[in-house]
């Protein structure tokens, strides 16, 4: 006797992982963690609530992804940044990088960052302490690069490094929560430039 088979299930015929993971990146960063509702995500990446699951696990998993996502892609400026010679090379990468990546018109504008721990309740308090470990530890990296500056004379030898790295990274927050509300790249830039033209020089920077 033949039996109808039975429809697979779980995961749609055709599906792209990547592609769904980049289609979630794209709706956290635009409406942050508590905006981004399961339905406005599996619209998106073109799947089920329980392909989702099957997948990514749940919501604060997917975002936990897509936040190391955004790390491999668009936050990708900051390796090569912090491999300029010089700390003041290090800051203008960086300010620049923050600019062209919160405000490209194929993408949502602001970072993912800051987007994503906007008006986060108690629910989702696990996620906004990870976005501070995430910040805290991005001026982290930037205050060891420049502690290297100062043993490398680039900086003066009584340069407050935890304080310039505070400094360029609460830039970078505040040029993204600009590019979020509009402000376009050029305007940006010029900020950015003003705020650099009272950079500490060291005896290397001056010889």
């Amino acid at each position: 006797m033949e039996t109808t088979p039975r429809r697979a299930t779980g995961r749609p015929r055709g599906f792209d992982a990547d592609e769904a993971l980049d289609r979630a990146l794209a709706v956290f960063w635009a409406q942050g963690y508590e905006g981004a509702s399961l339905a406005n995500l599996t619209d998106a990446m073109g799947i089920s609530t329980a392909s989702m699951y099957a997948t990514f696990g749940n919501k604060e998993q997917l975002f936990r992804k897509a936040l190391q996502r955004y790390d491999e892609g668009p936050s990708a400026y900051v390796e090569p940044a912090l491999a300029e010679p010089t700390a003041l090379g290090v800051a203008a990468a960086l300010l620049t990088g923050t600019i062209q990546t919160t405000t490209r018109p194929d993408q949502p504008h602001g970072c993912l960052g800051v987007q994503g721990a906007l008006a986060t309740g108690d629910a989702a308090s696990d996620i906004r302490e990870l976005l501070v470990g995430w910040r805290n530890n991005g001026t982290a990296r930037v205050q060891e690069r420049f502690e290297r500056a100062v043993d490398e004379g680039d900086l003066p030898p009584d340069t407050n490094t935890a304080l310039l790295a505070r400094y360029v990274t609460t830039l970078q927050v505040g040029i993204a929560v600009q590019a979020a509300s509009g402000m376009g790249p050029c305007e940006l830039q010029e900020l950015a430039d003003a705020a650099l033209r009272t950079w500490p020089v060291g005896a290397a920077g001056r010889g």
